[in-house]
């Protein structure tokens, strides 16, 4: 073929291409698009009419739904029954207008215009939930209202169509004003509350009809998240959301013409009053059945679902262990307080988790007087700071991380630290001079007396030494809860953020499971015959630290209990380790302490619930200070005997990691006898220090360990000067960072004295 041939083939095949191109283009027209668009959208505007003539208006069911929920111990015997419905109905004309009103502006501004149905706010409220920003937002009021009149709270697509149909057949039928009064009578305010009288009598102690605007603007926003902005219950971060919802809800009043300018000026939040417990939740009911439920709202029921009834929840909390556990306090502390005649004794509150570290089962738990009586959990409650039960998470993070000290020696239990008082630490940028124990100087130690005496310059230094970011990683690593006191500095190594005795039992229980991160959890089942309720984190998980790493801080913590602040946990019943802690101006004491079958954390809070305010526990049961290795380890060592039935023949099985082995012990002998550093009215005068154990008839057991097993040197001696210190003023577990005496004091003086917390 010549070029001429060539050249026309050319040509026939770019007029075909050109052809084809052109049908494809024809076949996808605008009109063709379109035409198709409206005839899907026909098609699907004929479908919802068959499906709007086919679901009729059903009964109302929610009274019929509403069911009791039953809770069961780990041996199936019964706990508690719960569901009792808590609603009263009330018409609108018993409920002020501007309550009504700032109802109407937090949920659905144009509720007495629309149709029942807001298409827009729908995909809307799709896109936030898709997006993560929540549920809410996506329905008018009176979809809520069917949702809960009619139907049930199910996210299923069929649920979600019969609810678009419901409402706009209900919004043809019903009243405006009705169906906003079937609104707030039905809805879920938290605390076991359905409708406006019952929320506004948990919430105010109020009827409905006494409402403020202030207040109904609460109750309003409380909608959208009940449990999250429930103020008494709430974290800092949900108190603050909470607030700007009652933000948002008076100013869309004010756009809306309800609320003027000047009234909404004058708005003052007001602060919901306490919750108190239902009906019998007395005694460690209450705690247990709130453990439960705040647990399955944390695997992804809603507390609404949950308050549905319907429930058969089979806890963890072993019945004997359990009961054990309340003994132990009442005979080691109750029976010993004057909570009439004392004022001190009066703010003791005492709280307790223990947990088996192989399951993480939550086998007991210890929550305060009662359930009716103090409302918040102590087991769970993270406004006190553990103090010096951290200690052992910064020394767990240097051998995890292999750090080293400023003169370049890697650390273990036989590396030597200045032990003196109000020694500045070196290598940071934020001054740190920590003092010790009524200002006591140890001079070169080793980190294993370090741990036993609970000598603060020590890891002060070494939390520098470490780096406080890598400390903290692993503490939260650990199981430990972030929060706006976990600030990364060195004053962090004396306990100075917020954690409850749930968190530590966890941190202590990783330790005690040889580094494998074990997460407390109290439900052992849940069936529903509509629900399900599937974890999304397992009790017992991966490792988040080497066993070496785990297993060198167990051999630590056994040192304490054998010669240190922990030694009233000591006996020969039992192979223990532990760690005690004393906070800021001796507000809280701790003993977080395990067995290799059991570890149980427990705590004193010095708490004046009428003033809201934390305050010292010096003087409790007259023995002067409070400290961990007081009733705290009294309580742990006598529930732990208990609970393991006399006593147990298990041993540590550790790992240890390979550091240099301690030295003899070189600290010299203080040339003079230290004074007591004490803050003024608080504190009593510490007689001479007995030299003796102060019980002679135990025999501690020694822990079975390998060769390279550091064994401590110290022996105890019951002295009351030597154990954990209280008080950031006074530069102990609490931590203030200018180490600036007149701090309260803590230390364990035995049985040759009136007992000291």
């Amino acid at each position: 073929m010549g070029r001429a041939g060539a050249r026309q083939a050319r040509e026939r095949g770019a007029r075909g291409a050109k052809t084809e191109g052109g049908g494809i283009r024809r076949f996808f027209t605008w009109k063709r698009l379109l035409g198709t668009f409206f005839g899907f959208c026909l098609l699907a505007m004929g479908a919802f009419y068959v499906v709007y003539l086919l679901v009729p208006v059903p009964t109302a069911n929610i009274q019929a739904t509403m069911q009791s929920n039953v809770y069961k111990y780990s041996n199936g015997k019964i706990l508690a029954r719960t569901g009792e419905i808590n609603r009263e109905i009330v018409g609108l004309e018993k409920i002020p207008d501007d309550v009504e009103n700032a109802f109407v502006a937090a949920e659905n501004k144009s509720f007495y215009e629309d149709s029942g149905v807001d298409f827009m706010g729908t995909a809307r409220g799709v896109f936030n939930t898709l997006s993560g920003k929540g549920k809410q937002g996506g329905s008018t009021i009176t979809q809520q209202y069917v949702k809960n009149y009619y139907l049930n709270q199910d996210q299923t697509v069929t649920r979600k169509l019969k609810e678009l149909v419901i409402s706009l057949k209900v919004d043809q039928r019903m009243d405006k004003k009705d169906i906003l009064a079937g609104y707030m009578n039905t809805s879920y305010y938290g605390r076991g509350a359905y409708g406006i009288q019952a929320a506004a009598q948990a919430y105010y102690g109020v009827d409905a009809e006494k409402l403020t605007v202030s207040q109904g603007a609460y109750l309003a926003a409380l909608l959208q998240a009940p449990n999250q902005y429930d103020w008494a219950l709430a974290s800092p971060t949900g108190r603050e959301l909470a607030r700007e919802r009652w933000n948002y809800v008076l100013d869309n009043m004010v756009e809306e013409g309800w609320l003027s300018a000047s009234a909404r000026a004058g708005q003052k939040f007001q602060e919901p009053q306490k919750p108190k417990a239902a009906p019998g939740m007395e005694g460690q009911t209450g705690y247990l059945v709130a453990a439960a439920k705040q647990e399955m709202v944390s695997q992804g029921i809603s507390e609404e679902d949950i308050d549905a009834g319907g429930w058969t929840i089979t806890l963890n909390i072993d019945e004997k262990k359990q009961k054990r556990l309340v003994k132990a306090v009442d005979e080691k502390l109750e029976d010993n307080l004057d909570r009439k005649g004392s004022k001190v004794d009066s703010t003791v509150q005492a709280g307790a988790t223990s947990v088996d570290p192989k399951t993480g089962h939550v086998v007991a738990l210890y929550g305060g007087v009662g359930a009716t009586e103090h409302w918040m959990s102590n087991a769970t409650r993270r406004d006190y700071q553990p103090a010096s039960t951290f200690k052992p998470l910064v020394f767990a993070s240097a051998l995890e991380n292999g750090s080293r000290t400023q003169d370049g020696n890697e650390i273990g239990l036989g590396t030597i630290y200045d032990g003196d008082s109000r020694t500045p630490v070196k290598g940071s940028d934020t001054p740190f001079a920590p003092q010790n124990e009524d200002d006591r100087s140890y001079g070169p130690v080793t980190v294993q007396k370090a741990m036993n005496k609970s000598i603060n310059s020590v890891f002060a230094q070494m939390i520098v030494d470490a780096g406080p970011d890598k400390v903290k990683e692993t503490a939260l690593a650990l199981g430990m809860k972030d929060g706006e006191g976990f600030v990364e500095q060195p004053a962090m190594s004396l306990g100075t953020m917020g954690a409850s005795t749930w968190d530590m039992a966890g941190v202590y229980a990783t330790l005690d499971n040889h580094g494998k991160k074990v997460t407390p959890t109290i439900v052992k089942s849940a069936e529903h015959k509509d629900r399900t309720f599937e974890r999304t984190e397992a009790p017992i998980g991966d490792r988040v630290v080497s066993r070496e790493t785990a297993d060198t801080v167990t051999a630590a913590l056994t040192g304490v209990v054998k010669n240190g602040s922990g030694f009233e946990a000591n006996t020969s019943a039992y192979q223990a380790a532990g760690k005690t802690g004393t906070s800021e101006n001796n507000k809280s004491a701790w003993f977080a302490g395990y067995t290799p079958e059991l570890v149980t954390v427990v705590a004193l809070f010095g708490e004046d619930a009428d003033k809201g305010r934390q305050v010292t526990l010096t003087g409790t049961a007259n023995s002067g200070r409070a400290n961990g290795g007081g009733f705290p380890a009294r309580i742990w060592a006598d529930y732990t005997l208990g609970a393991l039935g006399g006593g147990s023949d298990a041993r540590f099985d550790l790992d240890l990691a390979e550091t240099a082995p301690p030295e003899t012990d070189t600290t010299p002998t203080p040339t003079e006898e230290p004074t007591e550093s004490e803050s003024p009215t608080e504190e009593p005068t510490e007689t001479e220090s007995p030299t003796e154990d102060p019980d002679p008839t135990r025999t501690p057991t020694a822990p079975t360990r390998t060769p390279t097993t550091p064994t401590p040197t110290d022996t105890p001696t019951g002295d009351p000067t030597e154990g954990d210190i209280g008080g950031s003023t006074g530069g102990g577990d609490g931590g203030d960072p200018t180490g600036d005496p007149g701090g309260d004091t803590g230390g364990d003086p035995g049985d040759l004295k009136p007992p000291q917390p």
